[in-house]
């Protein structure tokens, strides 16, 4: 499996996935532009210093990312706070890409034009939040994918 974050704008978050990744030995790819610098020490701060192991592919745009990759759609999950379905509801397949979006946006519209069937969402049960932390988010998503590879 594999983490994509589209265009993430907060350091912390890029970092604590970053570890994220190296625990559960996962692909991080970063799809530019980023709010902050890969350089930064938020970065390597929550990232703690894992950060050095992170296996990291960066791509310029997502166009570029489709061109050299060239994944399945079968194999892209895309995440957002509307998704059609949850988390729970996806067959996560073996070499998955779990899509997120930038803290602020999401993903862009033109990403998720005619993906409604691989849109999910974590459910949130009280309507006073408005969203989720993306690390958390992340975190949540990747280790329900393992769960269901495993048949737990």
């Amino acid at each position: 499996m594999k983490i994509v974050l589209v265009t993430p704008e907060i350091p912390y978050n890029t970092g604590a996935i970053g570890r994220t990744c190296v625990a559960l030995n996962l692909e991080l790819i970063l799809i530019k532009p980023y709010g902050f610098s890969l350089d930064e020490k938020a970065v390597r701060r929550a990232g703690t210093d894992y950060w050095k192991y992170v296996h990291l592919s960066e791509y310029d745009s997502w166009q570029s990312f489709l061109d050299e990759r060239k994944p399945c759609s079968q194999r892209l999950y895309f995440f957002e706070e509307h998704g059609a379905q949850t988390v729970y509801d996806a067959d996560y397949q073996q070499d998955a890409y779990l899509v997120f979006g930038c803290e602020s946006k999401g993903l862009p519209l033109e990403i998720l034009n005619g993906m409604a069937d691989r849109t999910f969402s974590l459910p949130m049960l009280d309507s006073r939040v408005r969203s989720l932390n993306l690390a958390n988010v992340a975190t949540a998503v990747v280790y329900q994918a393992m769960r269901s590879q495993l048949g737990g």
